[in-house]
């Protein structure tokens, strides 16, 4: 489950042609959006992160500046959207946001 934190003051309204990369989290769609990832939630949006550790296994792809994946500002780090989620580097592998 992700923590709700609002994303006070965003006007812009995300949705399926709204010209944000879509990445589907769980039971819902995120936006990649001014370095982080937003979700629709009622009448506002929230920054959307995961809670937990959760290890991709056996992703032999190696993400970095030229590797194809759009990537994402998360704290001192970018993470990668692919195959519909958000890798992360951590700790010699790769986890899922």
């Amino acid at each position: 489950m992700a923590a709700h934190m609002e994303h006070a003051g965003h006007a812009h309204e995300h949705g399926r042609d709204c010209g944000h990369t879509a990445v589907l989290h769980g039971d819902h769609t995120d936006y990649a959006h001014d370095g982080h990832l937003h979700r629709v939630h009622g009448d506002h949006v929230d920054e959307c992160e995961p809670q937990g550790h959760h290890v991709h296994e056996g992703h032999a792809h190696e993400h970095g500046e030229d590797c194809g994946h759009v990537a994402v500002a998360h704290g001192d780090h970018s993470d990668y959207v692919h195959d519909g989620h958000r890798h992360a580097a951590h700790a010699g592998h790769w986890d899922d946001h």
